[in-house]
């Protein structure tokens, strides 16, 4: 950053202020997203700590640098968020078939790779304990959610992020005592969730990757329910954010399947390829018995292991479908 830059910045120049922000704006988002679970919610935030950013500029005394001092505006705004909340009330569809267990309700979205581009692992401070495809995992993200606001806000400046103790401390304004005994909480709590993402996770687009994927898009799409339950690990686990119904292995995920197909009573259905969270994903779209579409239904995220697909997590909101760039509708007879 040059002091002229800065200095045109201050006098209201929005280019020299861009030029200040555009660098950070793909980290900030994700960031965002990090703390709160939603593409949409973190797209929000990321434009409220921008503007504030804009009209503070005059505050910002260099005691840090810009990115940090954007990243305590951002972090700041979404515990806000977060304290001011009101979740819609949760929906559980009575006619699911008996769960293996009963989780806590997950507030989750979905996130695109394509928001991903241009953030590298460098970005990270020396004290980072995960790289960026471990901090991205759904597995990771549904974990933070399962912790208090400020302790996964502290989690993911210290771990994820890098910035030391005394930095965080003073983006939170509280000491660095109370810093260190919030990570160490947060880390007792992630700890184990995130050692089993590290033990299932492929690289992306592996072969491997690709096979089984392939594999599940074609039986999936011919409603072949035995090939699914066959490509699963024996812990696999299929979730739907946010209801807290939880299924456990192939024993359970194949007959939740069958029950889900036979409601479908014949309607063709076409999954479309994308990537969400570093992983494998499909827009879910099902026949219109009204009209001659196929309309957007869900989207599916898988996580893929080297013994099989280990997760499926289907979410029933569609309101990101842009965010993937998931057309509403396909024609019926492409």
């Amino acid at each position: 950053m040059s002091d002229v830059t800065l200095t045109r910045a201050r006098a209201g120049d929005p280019e020299a202020f861009r030029s200040l922000s555009d660098p950070y704006r793909r980290e900030l988002q994700l960031h965002c997203y990090r703390i709160l679970g939603s593409v949409q919610d973190a797209e929000d935030m990321l434009q409220e700590t921008l503007l504030a950013a804009w009209r503070g500029l005059d505050q910002f005394e260099g005691r840090s640098s810009v990115r940090a001092w954007l990243y305590r505006i951002a972090t700041n705004r979404c515990l806000n968020a977060l304290r001011d909340a009101k979740r819609r009330p949760l929906e559980v569809y009575a006619d699911f078939p008996q769960p293996s267990r009963m989780g806590e309700p997950t507030w989750l979205e979905p996130y695109p790779d394509s928001l991903l581009d241009g953030i590298a692992d460098q970005a990270a401070g020396p004290d980072a304990r995960y790289e960026l495809k471990e901090s991205v995992a759904l597995a990771f993200v549904t974990g933070l959610q399962h912790l208090a606001p400020r302790q996964r806000a502290v989690l993911v400046l210290r771990d994820v992020l890098g910035f030391s103790a005394t930095e965080v401390a003073q983006m939170l304004d509280t000491s660095e005592a109370s810093v260190n005994s919030g990570l160490q909480r947060a880390r007792g709590a992630l700890e184990t969730r995130a050692r089993v993402e590290r033990e299932r996770a492929t690289l992306p687009g592996s072969a491997r990757e690709q096979e089984l994927v392939h594999r599940f898009a074609e039986a999936f799409v011919r409603d072949d329910v035995d090939t699914i339950v066959a490509l699963l690990t024996d812990d696999a686990l299929l979730t739907m954010p946010p209801e807290p119904l939880e299924y456990i292995g192939p024993h359970a995920i194949g007959p939740f399947l069958r029950d889900r197909h036979a409601t479908r009573r014949g309607r063709r259905m076409h999954l479309v390829s994308t990537r969400a969270n570093g992983q494998p994903a499909f827009g879910q779209y099902l026949q219109d018995p009204h009209a001659p579409v196929l309309r957007l239904n869900g989207i599916i995220v898988l996580t893929v292991s080297q013994n099989g697909i280990s997760g499926l997590t289907r979410f029933r909101d569609t309101a990101v479908a842009g965010h993937f760039g998931l057309p509403r509708t396909l024609p019926l007879n492409p």
